[in-house]
């Protein structure tokens, strides 16, 4: 038993004409005639009197009737239902991120609710080169990428620079100063993550390091904030660095963030996007970054 199949018997139990059955369904009349015959032989029982003059319902088509009818609204119960998903999907832009945005985050959040009241935003968060493949790939809209090296397939937005800041010991001498310079930090262990991780990040402080007359020394690598800097505030003296936005909601006990002298490093925030025309979610997303950027 097809769907067509109850869909043409229907026709013809409401119409009570193969005729008019036909024009409804917009087919000629011989292929209903055709697909009710089937659905009798598969039934083994008529479900309509014929005459010269009119058709009928018998008992096996009245009994056909109301299942015939509760099945293809089901059908269209599940084709809508699959309709608001790809709508939902449809409004729903996904946003790759990382952390140390702070505040940034949250006026871009702010104001692409703003600009699309009935979109929603889904934040990802995941490496930096796992993110760029799921923009290429199309799994992500855009993500949110600091440093500006070349990423083949993509355009990248430029947004805004973020402050690099210094964490070290609240019991180091260095900390009594409101800012420091690069260079008071040589031969102090720095934890940072590897160039693998985060290679915009590894290559900014190190040439920071080096312009400033030294090579630094490292010690274990950067894991996470919050176990890195609990074993800078009351392990071995050690230092490493925030974003400005990340250290402003960095609170933690034993632990200092300073600003340091120009030339201080900085590092620049972009939106990856792909290069095609951008629906009208990424382009209230886009103006949303650039507002959270001014």
């Amino acid at each position: 038993m097809e769907l067509r199949q109850l869909e043409y018997f229907l026709a013809v139990a409401e119409e009570l004409h193969f005729g008019r059955a036909a024009e409804r369904l917009h087919i000629v009349q011989s292929a209903v005639s055709q697909q009710v015959r089937r659905l009798e032989r598969e039934l083994g029982m008529p479900l309509f009197d014929r005459t010269t003059r009119a058709v009928g319902l018998t008992e096996a088509g009245r009994r056909l009737l109301p299942h015939a009818r509760e099945v293809l609204a089901a059908r269209e119960r599940a084709r809508a239902a699959v309709d608001e998903l790809r709508t939902e999907r449809a409004a729903t832009l996904r946003l790759g991120t990382s952390s140390g945005l702070g505040a940034r985050l949250e006026a871009i959040l702010d104001g692409f609710a703003r600009l699309a009241p009935s979109a929603q935003l889904e934040l990802v968060t995941a490496a930096t080169d796992d993110r760029l493949r799921r923009v290429r790939s199309g799994e992500l809209d855009a993500t949110l990428l600091r440093g500006g090296r070349p990423v083949p397939g993509l355009e990248l937005l430029p947004l805004w620079e973020d402050d690099v800041m210094v964490a070290l010991p609240a019991r180091h001498d260095l900390a009594v100063r409101d800012t420091i310079d690069m260079a008071d930090l040589a031969g102090l262990p720095l934890r940072l993550s590897g160039p693998e991780r985060n290679p915009a990040l590894y290559d900014l402080v190190v040439r920071s390091c080096e312009e400033a007359g030294f090579t630094p020394e490292f010690g274990p690598e950067f894991t996470t904030a919050q176990d890195t800097l609990a074993s800078i505030g009351y392990g071995k003296p050690s230092w490493t660095v925030f974003y400005a936005p990340h250290a402003d909601q960095l609170p933690v006990p034993g632990v200092v963030f300073r600003r340091l002298r120009a030339p201080a490093p900085v590092m620049r925030a972009y939106l990856a996007v792909r290069p095609d025309p951008p629906r009208a979610e990424l382009r209230a997303l886009i103006e949303a970054c650039h507002r959270a950027a001014a």
